[in-house]
């Protein structure tokens, strides 16, 4: 996949950002894990109990993965092969970081289940003057997540900013709920208090 790997801001530890918003996933729920890379978001997920479906197009970082319980390894070029799950699987969260391809919104947004958690955290504008990655194509335009969800997603948390460490990058981070209905039409759902998203973790 096209990813800027090499210039991230990457550590073996999971980024802070996802495990600031874990919590919000439901208890033993499915994660999907896209450009997994080297796998530290899928591993933090399945120590917290999840089944991770991990995807990358990098089949030697995958091996490593499948020793891992609760972990299903799926190589898939997302840029040149299409979306590589049946478009009736659904996730309790997807997590994308630290990887950009805008075609690929639709079918991350459908891969949520209702009360499903979107984690997305990756390059914005204005990298380009700190360093790597530098082209438009994997740097989000002001406010682009906010876009990509709107009318979709329940925003809970999101920014776009700058970051001094590990090393300087400019990101852009989103995180957003697709939330349950009770079947009804919108406008007439069942009324009753609203759902409580905590933001305290």
């Amino acid at each position: 996949m096209s990813r800027p790997t090499s210039a991230a801001p990457v550590t073996g530890e999971p980024s802070r950002w996802v495990r600031r918003w874990t919590h919000l996933v439901a208890p033993g729920g499915a994660v999907l894990d896209v450009a997994c890379g080297s796998g530290r978001h899928t591993r933090w997920f399945a120590a917290h109990g999840h089944p991770v479906t991990a995807i990358d197009r990098d089949t030697d970082a995958l091996v490593e993965l499948r020793s891992e319980p609760l972990v299903k390894p799926l190589a898939a070029d997302l840029e040149t092969a299409g979306w590589p799950l049946p478009d009736d699987t659904r996730f309790a969260a997807v997590v994308v970081t630290n990887y950009l391809h805008r075609p690929l919104f639709p079918a991350l947004l459908s891969a949520l289940a209702p009360g499903g958690v979107l984690i997305y955290e990756t390059f914005a504008q204005g990298n380009e003057t700190v360093g790597k990655p530098s082209r438009p194509d994997f740097l989000l335009a002001p406010g682009e997540l906010l876009d990509v969800v709107r009318g979709r997603l329940r925003v809970v948390a999101f920014q776009d900013g700058f970051l001094a460490q590990p090393r300087a990058a400019f990101v852009q981070r989103i995180c957003a709920v697709s939330e349950a209905s009770d079947g009804r039409p919108a406008g007439q759902e069942k009324p009753g208090p609203p759902p409580r998203y905590d933001l305290a973790g």
